[in-house]
C-alpha cells in the first residue's frame, strides 16, 4: 500500500510517497506549475498515482490558526473532489498547520543554505504531512 502525500501551494506541488509498508515517507519531488493553473498539478499528481500505484492521497488541509478554512482550504477542498472525480482513490484532507515551520526547522538543523532550503521545502512540508498521517495510522493500528 503506497501512500503519497502533497502539499499543495499556487505555484509548486511538494510530493512525498511512502514505502510499501506505509511506515515511512520519503521526499519524491517538488512539481511547479503555472500560478494557480492547479489541472497541471492534478494531471502531474493523476500520473503519480497510476505509477506508483497509490492506493490512498494525504493532502495538506491549510487551515487558519482558529480552525476556519479559508480561501487557500476551498482551492485544497477543489483539489481533492477533483482527484477523487478524476481517479479511483481515497483523498484525506490532513491538517497542515505547522508543518512549513517543522519543514524549515528540519532543514535548519541539516544546515541548509537559504538557496537549498527554498528548493526543497515543499517536498520536505510532505514529507511531514506525509509521515504526520502515517504514524497516526500505525499508532491508531497498534491501540486497535
Amino acid at each position: 500500500m503506497r501512500v503519497l502525500g502533497l502539499d499543495l501551494g499556487t505555484k509548486t506541488v511538494g510530493i512525498a510517497i511512502s514505502d510499501t509498508l506505509g511506515l515511512v515517507a520519503q521526499g519524491l519531488e517538488t512539481f511547479t506549475f503555472k500560478e494557480e493553473r492547479y489541472e497541471e498539478a492534478l494531471n502531474y499528481v493523476v500520473n503519480l498515482i497510476r505509477q506508483y500505484e497509490v492506493t490512498t492521497v494525504v493532502l495538506g488541509y491549510p487551515k487558519n490558526m482558529n480552525g476556519t478554512v479559508g480561501e487557500r482550504g476551498k482551492v485544497t477542498e477543489w483539489f481533492k473532489d477533483a482527484l477523487e472525480n478524476r481517479i479511483d482513490v481515497k483523498v484525506i484532507l490532513w491538517d497542515e498547520r505547522m508543518t512549513t515551520m517543522i519543514a524549515e526547522q528540519i532543514l535548519l538543523e541539516a544546515d541548509l543554505s537559504r538557496r537549498k532550503r527554498k528548493k526543497v521545502i515543499d517536498k520536505m512540508a510532505a514529507v511531514v504531512i506525509l509521515q504526520s498521517y502515517l504514524d497516526a495510522q500505525y499508532n491508531k493500528n497498534k491501540k486497535g
